[in-house]
């Protein structure tokens, strides 16, 4: 029996997987959670073989629920399955600890292929973006700027360039005014940086905002 918990905020996509796994796999047990603190309480209560997890959840992001979890469970593989471009984000999921990233837009069978990788102890990206990392190899390509930028600073760093206020930002992510203040110092000092608008530009430049 195969034990898949799914930690995404959209019941409608929850059942859809669901329905894909079921269909596919013989044996299959699904768990949901809508938000971190539902999927810390399942992987507690119960014994998984893989989580699939979405960046967007509201209160704490996947990628922070990715990183505590690995800490805990280093062994639990996860999948992260995401609407954010898999050339921004798929390195920084890796490095935290997942086996798997995938776009949502991709068709179930490149999932299921995903899946029984994962399941069988390998790491997935698509083959689009393991030719663009092997060509960056060959080239020898530099480091982008905000490659340089922790999680938490990259994630700052794309809602200012979505247009939120520090204040929006520091509701959204749960942290005070005096916190993301400091944050966005960090990121122009990284970034060698001086203005809010050079961020944005660079954001929209670089693809980092949809």
């Amino acid at each position: 029996m195969i034990k898949v918990l799914i930690v995404d905020d959209h019941a409608v996509l929850r059942t859809g997987l669901t329905e894909i796994l079921k269909r596919e796999f013989v044996s299959v047990t699904c768990g949901e959670a809508g938000d971190a603190e539902e999927a810390r309480a399942q992987v507690e209560r119960y014994q998984w073989h893989l989580v699939i997890l979405d960046l967007s959840l509201p209160g704490r992001s996947g990628i922070d629920f990715l990183t505590d979890l690995k800490r805990t469970k280093p062994r639990l593989p996860v999948l992260v399955l995401s609407t954010h471009p898999e050339d921004q984000y798929a390195r920084r999921v890796l490095k935290a600890g997942a086996a798997g990233y995938l776009c949502k837009s991709a068709a179930p069978e490149e999932l299921i292929r995903a899946l029984r990788k994962v399941l069988a102890g390998g790491m997935y990206v698509s083959t689009d973006l393991a030719e663009k990392w092997a060509l960056e190899l060959h080239h020898d390509s530099s480091q982008a700027l905000h490659d340089a930028l922790s999680n938490r600073e990259f994630e700052v760093l794309r809602m200012i360039a979505s247009g939120m206020t520090t204040s929006q930002i520091a509701d959204e992510l749960h942290l005070s005014v005096t916190t993301i203040s400091t944050f966005r110092t960090r990121v122009l000092e990284k970034m060698n940086m001086t203005t809010t608008a050079a961020l944005i530009s660079y954001a929209v430049r670089n693809h980092l905002v949809e």
